[in-house]
């Protein structure tokens, strides 16, 4: 079993207790404004992906991304975090992808998170300012509520996250010796964006305009809507006939590297995916050992 550095059990159980954001009493505390939405958040901030082997994903990911590995103890296994900067030991701030183990439900990833300011103090009026704003909207009803960090699902049945602006790695996390630190093909900066395929765009559209605001582009080229979130975006696409709504994919932004040599270096980590185009300079696009499709993009 892979080692845990610096763990204990206090720790762990603290880092559920900061995951857990439950509704919280108004008391003392100043009422929340008016207009709660669409959210007020600084960008998407983390997703996971669900796989059937952790260590052999982590890995992967650490083989692909030149950063540090965490991992939290977790229902008998771990959960990895493959982080997306330095961790700064003061405020914990760093945007990163976590690995959770799929216990039998398939291989996918499994949420996106866009951390809302003051949502300990506005979440309960956030929530139903949500409920209400999508019932008016004719676009049924949420799901997921009441679970662990603020988990729901769209309309589509699509996880999200809402955490307290800015988002932090989980204190439970602690450095992993899995893998060496340091070793990937490219150092991550961050989402770039993540792409929902829908059961209908205009619906999924109308529901997102309700959290994020008006969309930013609609591409005619590939029939993608795009919401512009901070310096993420987050797009939307038809479904394909008979194909269930999901997140298809998300891009991470990276410093500047050479294509050839992540392309040679994937091969040998065994992405069975690789593809570049000389029209989009400074992007490769990839599947993972599991499926799981991602880009990796250097801004110009």
């Amino acid at each position: 079993m892979p080692r845990v550095t610096n763990t204990s059990r206090r720790t762990f159980m603290a880092g559920l207790g900061a995951l857990a954001v439950p509704a919280i009493g108004w008391g003392r505390q100043a009422a929340p404004p008016s207009n709660l939405l669409p959210i007020r958040t600084p960008k998407i901030d983390h997703l996971d992906v669900i796989v059937p082997n952790v260590e052999a994903s982590a890995r992967f990911y650490m083989g692909l991304f030149d950063t540090t590995l965490h991992a939290q103890p977790f229902q008998g296994g771990f959960r990895y975090f493959v982080l997306f900067g330095e961790l700064p030991a003061d405020t914990r701030q760093v945007g990163y992808l976590a690995i959770g183990d799929s216990r039998g439900r398939g291989t996918y990833i499994g949420h996106f998170c866009t951390s809302v300011f003051d949502y300990r103090r506005d979440s309960a009026a956030l929530s139903a300012a949500l409920d209400d704003a999508v019932a008016k909207a004719g676009l049924g009803k949420l799901g997921g509520r009441g679970g662990i960090g603020g988990i729901f699902t769209d309309p589509d049945g699509i996880e999200i996250q809402f955490l307290p602006a800015p988002d932090t790695l989980v204190t439970a996390a602690v450095p992993s010796d899995l893998v060496p630190s340091r070793k990937g093909l490219v150092t991550p900066r961050g989402v770039d964006h993540v792409l929902l395929h829908v059961a209908d765009l205009e619906k999924g559209v109308r529901f997102y305009r309700i959290l994020y605001g008006q969309e930013a582009l609609r591409d005619r080229t590939t029939g993608r809507v795009w919401f512009q979130i901070g310096d993420t975006r987050l797009g939307l696409q038809q479904a394909e006939a008979g194909q269930k709504p999901h997140i298809a994919h998300f891009g991470i932004k990276v410093a500047p590297f050479d294509a050839a040599k992540v392309t040679a270096g994937l091969r040998a980590l065994g992405a069975p995916s690789i593809s570049t185009s000389p029209y989009e300079t400074g992007v490769v696009r990839l599947t993972d050992p599991d499926g799981i499709s991602l880009e990796v993009i250097a801004p110009s």
